[in-house]
């Protein structure tokens, strides 16, 4: 059986796929190819963030009753990067490399940093604390972050 944590790395690793597609586009001053892959990128991540704050986040809050440790620090770090994914896809419609690339280099160092920090901290709590409902909670959270579209 999949572990939470399995699953969601597995995610972060599809994310960090998609993002270097945008970079290889953005390089090749191909901004269309850009837009449609940072577009592809974003939409991925923050379906990403929400079903973590909707799904993951809550139901390790309602079994654990921490509401102010580590689930809190990850939301903070969701908008945060929110607002460099906003940034980033501002300087993309401009076709402003340097700055696309600012944002881009910060929002690539917090997403390795936070990914650390879920995958080996949060989601080990997740798989130990959620045990008891592995058997739904990990089909629904691979229904919301794979959809079939």
């Amino acid at each position: 059986m999949t572990t939470i944590r399995e699953l969601m790395a597995q995610d972060h690793r599809h994310c960090d796929d998609l993002f270097v597609a945008v970079e290889g586009a953005v390089a090749d001053g191909a901004w269309d190819n850009a837009a449609t892959a940072f577009s592809n990128f974003r939409v991925t991540m923050l379906r990403h963030f929400a079903v973590e704050e909707t799904m993951l986040f809550t139901a390790f809050e309602a079994r654990t009753g921490m509401r102010m440790g580590p689930t809190q620090v990850m939301r903070g770090e969701h908008t945060q990067m929110r607002e460099l994914l906003d940034a980033a896809q501002e300087a993309l419609a401009e076709h402003d490399a340097e700055n696309y690339s600012g944002y881009a280099e910060t929002l690539l160092i917090m997403v390795q940093q936070h990914n650390m920090k879920e995958e080996n901290v949060l989601y080990p709590m997740c798989d130990q604390h959620l045990a008891h409902q592995h058997e739904t909670l990990v089909p629904q959270l691979n229904g919301k972050i794979n959809p079939v579209e």
